[in-house]
């Protein structure tokens, strides 16, 4: 039997992981190019479109998508002053983790939720709720801190910002060539190699409506296995499994409703999206549900719920 892995090399698969992922994702997106591109004539153009598409999401995303992100949730940032616990909690878990001490923001809401975001350790933020702040213990705290100190470690926040570019960049893409074939009626330009067009068409009619969906199983696939991971992590920095497990309890029952963006949601502790469907469970489902979380973290420290 082999030996269970170490953090080190889970974090070293989990990065390794990433980039295979963000390539094939990339593939697929030059795949698409090239594809609608061809259906109307001019598959170099299609992949320079695909390309272009890429590249300035990418760039975007890199150098402002955690501000977006943030300004999307409603999240302002704060100094010590304001709320010195939090900080000391955010301090302390920053220092058993050995990451750089993450910028600190609040959401202004009654709802409880959290999240971290950025593009490594040195370049990350940890936004808490008021409601979450206002309605855990300490040690409840530090087990969420922790989770998201854990993403950051990790390096969750990077993969997490850029399958978000390329899942977005396909999902674009395949909008824009779905809506343009039926604006024109799927005309192509000249009758010239029109069945190889007509062929290429529908292939691309197919792969536009299945691109998107295999990219959001696959993604919201490893988006799950990565909150398995955060929670370990918690209890490595914390030595302490049943922080995070009562804050999981509070946060499974809290009723409070909170809207967000999709493109912020997947990125909670909880997914707000999931609470406000009631709590339903799918393959599209970004994170495990709570009841097997709060299993895990027990099964860590041999103890039982």
């Amino acid at each position: 039997m082999r030996p269970p892995k170490t953090f080190h090399q889970l974090i070293a698969a989990n990065k390794r992981n990433s980039w295979f992922l963000i390539a094939g994702m990339f593939l697929l997106l030059i795949a698409l190019g090239v594809v609608f591109g061809g259906a109307y004539g001019s598959w170099p153009i299609g992949l320079l479109i695909a390309l272009g598409t890429a590249c300035i999401v990418f760039l975007f995303s890199w150098f402002a998508g955690s501000g977006t992100l943030l300004a999307v949730s409603g999240a302002h940032e704060i100094s010590k002053e304001d709320d010195p616990q939090l900080f000391n909690v955010v301090e302390e878990m920053s220092i058993a983790a050995g990451v750089p001490m993450p910028r600190v923001f609040v959401i202004n809401t009654k709802a409880m939720n959290a999240f971290a975001t950025g593009v490594d350790p040195a370049h990350a933020a940890v936004a808490v709720t008021e409601g979450l702040r206002s309605r855990l213990s300490r040690d409840e705290l530090q087990g969420v801190i922790a989770h998201e100190i854990g993403h950051i470690r990790n390096f969750d926040i990077r993969y997490t910002m850029l399958m978000a570019v390329m899942a977005g960049a396909i999902v674009l893409l395949a909008d824009l060539f779905l809506r343009s074939t039926f604006f024109s009626g799927g005309r192509r330009r000249n009758d010239r190699d029109g069945g190889i067009q007509a062929i290429l068409m529908l292939v691309g009619i197919v792969f536009a409506i299945l691109a998107p969906i295999i990219t959001a199983l696959i993604q919201m696939a490893m988006s799950r296995q990565r909150e398995y991971l955060a929670d370990a992590s918690a209890v490595e920095f914390t030595r302490n499994p049943d922080g995070l497990a009562d804050a999981l309890a509070k946060l499974a029952g809290d009723a409070v409703p909170y809207r967000t963006s999709r493109s912020v949601a997947p990125l909670f502790i909880v997914n707000p999206e999931l609470k406000l469907r009631g709590g339903a469970e799918s393959l599209f489902a970004t994170h495990p549900p709570i009841s097997e979380r709060i299993k895990r973290l027990w099964a860590l420290s041999g103890g039982e719920r």
